[in-house]
């Protein structure tokens, strides 16, 4: 019994027992970056940050100053063309307004012509009734006339 417990150790700790294979790959692991590559991914690193450090010192400021340059530039020609599209639009309602002001013109002129029209022909009626008013009268005071000389003795 003592012989089969211990094959059962042993076949136990062959499988489940795994820091043999674990402590063997991180020595490859070591010794392949390490010794084997001698400290190329540190001094690729190195480089690497050496090369960040001189874009954020050097680079980096031109770019800016170059991108401030050509946005105040940008800027400029903007306000240029938006100015020109206030103008144009400007002159497009002037223009719209001075349509609308002709167009109302001509509609005061046709009902300013309509209205004279109107008052000419209300002052011809005035005009005949006037007459007729003066012809009656003449006709009365003529009548009045006659048989007032009927009346009076000379």
């Amino acid at each position: 019994m003592d012989k089969v417990a211990k094959d059962v150790g042993d076949i136990q700790s062959r499988l489940l027992d795994h820091r043999p294979i674990t402590q063997g790959e991180i020595r490859y692991f070591v010794r392949e970056f390490e010794e084997k590559r001698g400290y190329r991914e540190s001094r690729l690193l190195e480089n690497l940050n050496k090369m960040v450090v001189e874009t954020n010192e050097q680079v980096l400021p031109k770019c800016s100053e170059a991108m401030h340059e050509q946005l105040c530039d940008v800027i400029t020609r903007l306000e240029a063309a938006n100015h020109m599209a206030q103008r144009v639009q400007q002159r497009e309602l002037e223009a719209q307004q001075s349509t609308q002001l002709q167009t109302s013109m001509e509609q005061c002129k046709e009902e300013w012509e309509e209205f004279m029209k109107e008052q000419q022909r209300l002052k011809e009626e005035v005009d005949e009734e006037h007459a007729k008013a003066v012809g009656q009268l003449s006709t009365q005071y003529s009548e009045m006339k006659k048989e007032l000389t009927r009346f009076s003795p000379f």
